[in-house]
């Protein structure tokens, strides 16, 4: 089963959604701002995704500014900090079995499905 990790209010995460209803295959929508995902999950998804988990941050975002930028966090601090405040994390993300993929490029989600 695909999942895909979907902010409603993203232009591009409703995009990759759209591009999964066209697909035809069965997913499973995760709300990950109303359900976040816990230590555990993100760190399997960083292992799906093959990042880091600094490169899974929306550095630009307001709450990462104000309170974690310029800081020197573990690895695990970071997950935390996302687990904390699930708005830091990149959108969409799309899972198939042991692979994932960051959705924001509408091609890379068609040759990913």
């Amino acid at each position: 089963m695909i999942q895909i990790y979907h902010n409603q209010r993203c232009g591009k995460s409703r995009n990759c959604l759209l591009l999964l209803d066209e697909s035809n295959k069965e997913y499973e929508i995760i709300n990950y701002l109303i359900t976040p995902p816990t230590a555990a999950e993100l760190a399997l998804l960083l292992q799906k995704l093959n990042l880091t988990p600094i490169e899974l941050v929306r550095q630009k975002e307001k709450i990462w500014i104000e309170n974690f930028k310029g800081r020197s966090l573990t690895p695990d601090e970071i997950i935390q900090a996302m687990v904390e405040n699930p708005i830091l994390i990149e959108r969409p993300i799309v899972v198939k079995g042991d692979q994932a993929i960051i959705g924001r490029d509408p091609e890379k989600v068609t040759s990913f499905l």
